[in-house]
């Protein structure tokens, strides 16, 4: 359900490439810089939000999605289970195309949540896994 794979191959090849990767700093050793890296390489616009608002891997950070002066297409969620609601519900708030929850972060009820506000969304799946495989 959560990580159908006509909604992983929808939110990678349809719905746009500016990538708002939440939690993205230039902490090499966090999942987040890796992963933007291979966004970046298979030409996804990789946008940091983090409240340090770091630029990372070229590209000018944000301290939260609300503060991105253009449309974000896929909101990447790299964020402790915990806060990964409140990330969802800014996504769907800025008119985000989709929702994409790592490895780990599960969240039913966020799930019913965003969908029914029109929006696809995967959970517990890694992009950087995925888009190799399209």
């Amino acid at each position: 359900m959560y990580g159908d794979p006509a909604t992983i191959r929808r939110i990678l090849t349809e719905l746009g490439d500016t990538w708002a990767v939440v939690g993205l700093s230039n902490n090499e050793d966090r999942a987040a810089y890796g992963v933007a890296r291979v966004l970046q390489r298979f030409g996804k616009r990789v946008v940091p939000v983090h409240p340090k608002a770091e630029t990372v891997h070229g590209e000018k950070g944000y301290a939260s999605l609300e503060a991105i002066p253009f449309k974000v297409d896929v909101v990447d969620v790299f964020v402790n289970s915990a806060l990964a609601g409140a990330v969802a519900d800014e996504a769907v708030a800025v008119g985000a195309g989709a929702v994409w929850f790592q490895l780990g972060v599960v969240d039913e009820e966020v799930f019913a949540r965003t969908r029914e506000a029109g929006l696809e969304m995967v959970m517990d799946r890694c992009p950087a896994i995925e888009i190799p495989a399209m």
